[in-house]
Parts: structure tokens; C-alpha cells; sequence
């Protein structure tokens, strides 16, 4: 147990830290639950009580650990609360017998809450559900000592309990789940002339650039993941042959019917021969290619297939409403979008997620190389 030290000061002790572990069990199961209480102790002068129960999960050492509060329904002796999930493995790590116990307050804006009672019980009995085995008596230890014809504090009864399996992603990989993995790169002005050594895009014979190096980062974990490693790898913001347009959706091998390379190798040479076939120019677009893989992701709809759109960009985006929208369109495809940049050494990922279906927020963490 290592001592606290007070300001650095040698051999003077103020306090000890204990740290203790558990292993987690695999148990990956999610419980859902609604109790309801009747006649609990009067605690407020003024009014009645304002309850709320704390679920302690019992540790290995005999301790218990805090693992759900619920809400304060204000004002009644007899509250129902609101149902809460809650992961099995945090409230009994996975051990259907081991004690749950919860603890019965008064709400108080002081912070200095009322204890009204408390009753024991565990997974296995809850998971009988609704019944007369899930009615407990609220019980004050304090009171039941002082007083002799002390019955409880009250009772609460569970009135409903469910739970289902939580999958990650690994699960649905195992089960067959398909990566269907897109790349775009920002072919816009800004990212300098490629024949220069200043460029992002820069051809260097010894080494890669930039944005081969973030593809190669990401592209050569997820493509063992797709069981034919034939990716789309498109194109934005160039001014492509013949005719000299500005496109932001155009495939990278030149072909719009089939824009699939072989394997990371296969694009990489695809935006080699880009480089030397388009023009730089701008602007920064993104929702094209958004709208693109979301066509795709829609037409699979029971799982089968999971979308992933890279984005290698330097550069502000120029359309951000109208990306916003393409991402809140597409929410509820198997469908997932990270950005990256070839700005800082190495690579900066970020991820745009969307927000109660409205609001698109970017959070970026640098890794280096």
C-alpha cells in the first residue's frame, strides 16, 4: 500500500491509498428493471419522503461497490421508478448468487439524505421476475434494534425484470459480418503540387507520401476483414479527363462502373496513376462521397454487411451542411466514417458521429507514427 506524501516532503505521511482489483467475468449480458416502493417512512416535515434506492454490487473482499442509483421521485411514500438497465457484469460481475444489496434515502438539497432502509437479494432471485419473491421488506437495522414492535420501513417490489446478450462488433465478425471498406482522398489545391517536395501529394521514388502512409495505417488492418479485398477507392475535389470537370465522387482506377481495387496495394497504385491524370483544384466536398457508400449501406439491411468510409483530407470541409445532412440521413445504416489527415506525422483520426440524429460533432486524437 503506498503512502501519500504531504508536498513532497520525505518520510511524512498523510494517508494510504489501497487499491483493489477484480477480474472482470465475461459475462456480457444487459438486465432491465423497474421497482416500485409502498409505504416508506415519513422523512420531511413538511411533506412526505423524496426516495431513491443505491445497488451495491458485494466484492470478492466482502466490500460492496456503488453500481446504479436511481432517479428521486419527489414527494410520495410510495414512488415507482422509472426501469434502468444495467450490465449483469457490474451488478454481480457474472455471479448470479453473489449479494446485491440496495439502500432506501431521502433525498435532502443538502446532500445529507435520510437513510430510510435497506434489503439484500441477487441476480438470480430478481431474474425470477414479478412475484411474491420479489417483495422486500425495507428494513432500518438502527430502528429494528430500538424498537421492539418495529416491522420495516416499508416494502419494495420489483415489477418487471428482462435482460438480452450485449454483442460487440467481434461477435457480429464472427458470425459473418462483412467489412465493406471505401477509401476517398483529397485530391483539392491545397494540398500543393505533387512534383513539388512541399506537396502532401509529393511522388517520393524512396518513400510514401503522407496519404499513403494513412492508408496504408488503416487499410491493411480492416482489408482482413473482407473476405474478397476488393475496395472502392474514390476520388474528390480534381478536375478529371476528359473534358477537364470538377468531381467529387470519381473512382481512382477510372472506372465509374467498377471503382474496386485489389487490396491496399491495388488502390495505392490507383492513386498513383490519379495523381498523374487529374488536376488539383477544390473545393473541399464531402457529402458526394458520403451519399455514395450510403447508397450501398441502405440496399443491406439485415446486418449482413458492415460500411466503412475513410476520408484523407488536409483541408476545411467546404460543404458542412450539406455533409451533416448526408450523415443524418444514413444513421441507421451499418455505417461508419472516420476522417483522417496527413497534416501532423503520423495520423489524426477523426470520427463524425451523429447526436440524437441532429447534431454532428468531430473529436480528433493524434497518434503518431
Amino acid at each position: 500500500m503506498p503512502s501519500v506524501s504531504n508536498g513532497g516532503i520525505p518520510g511524512k505521511k498523510c494517508g494510504t491509498i489501497i487499491l483493489s482489483a477484480e477480474e472482470l467475468g465475461n459475462c456480457r449480458d444487459v438486465a432491465t428493471m423497474q421497482f416500485c416502493a409502498n409505504k416508506l417512512d415519513k422523512k420531511d416535515f413538511f411533506g412526505k419522503s423524496d426516495p431513491f434506492m443505491v445497488f451495491y454490487r458485494s466484492n470478492e473482499d466482502g466490500t460492496f461497490t456503488i453500481c446504479h442509483k436511481t432517479e428521486v421521485v419527489k414527494n410520495t411514500l410510495n414512488p415507482v421508478w422509472q426501469s434502468f438497465a444495467i450490465p449483469v457484469r457490474a451488478l454481480c460481475n457474472g455471479d448470479y448468487d453473489r449479494t446485491i444489496k440496495v439502500e432506501v434515502y431521502d433525498w435532502d438539497r443538502d446532500g445529507s439524505h435520510d437513510f430510510i432502509g435497506e434489503f439484500t437479494t441477487s441476480y438470480r432471485e430478481l431474474a425470477r421476475g414479478q412475484s411474491q419473491f420479489n417483495v422486500y421488506e425495507v428494513v432500518n437495522p438502527k430502528k429494528k434494534m430500538k424498537k421492539k414492535k418495529y416491522a420495516n420501513s416499508g416494502t419494495v417490489t420489483l415489477l418487471s425484470f428482462a435482460t438480452e446478450s450485449e454483442h460487440t462488433f467481434l461477435d457480429y465478425i464472427k458470425g459473418g459480418t462483412q467489412i465493406n471498406f471505401t477509401v476517398a482522398i483529397d485530391f483539392t489545391a491545397s494540398n500543393g503540387n505533387p512534383s513539388q517536395s512541399t506537396s502532401l501529394h509529393y511522388m517520393n521514388p524512396y518513400q510514401l507520401n503522407a496519404y499513403a502512409m494513412a492508408l496504408k495505417a488503416v487499410g491493411e488492418i480492416i482489408q482482413d476483414y473482407d473476405s474478397d479485398k476488393m475496395f472502392p477507392a474514390l476520388g474528390f475535389g480534381a478536375k478529371i479527363p476528359p473534358d477537364g470537370r470538377v468531381s467529387h465522387e470519381f473512382p481512382l482506377n477510372g472506372n465509374s462502373d467498377n471503382p474496386h481495387c485489389s487490396g491496399i496495394e491495388g488502390i495505392l497504385e490507383a492513386y498513383h496513376q490519379s495523381l498523374k491524370t487529374v488536376q488539383l483544384y477544390g473545393p473541399t466536398n464531402f457529402a458526394p462521397v458520403v451519399n455514395h457508400v450510403a447508397r450501398y449501406a441502405s440496399a443491406v439491411q439485415d446486418g449482413s454487411q458492415y460500411f466503412v468510409l475513410l476520408i484523407i483530407t488536409d483541408g476545411v470541409i467546404s460543404d458542412m451542411a450539406q455533409t451533416k445532412e448526408a450523415i443524418v440521413n444514413q444513421w441507421w445504416n451499418w455505417m461508419e466514417m472516420t476522417f483522417g489527415s496527413p497534416l501532423v506525422e503520423g495520423l489524426l483520426n477523426v470520427t463524425l458521429s451523429s447526436l440524437y440524429h441532429s447534431e454532428i460533432t468531430l473529436t480528433a486524437q493524434e497518434t503518431t507514427s
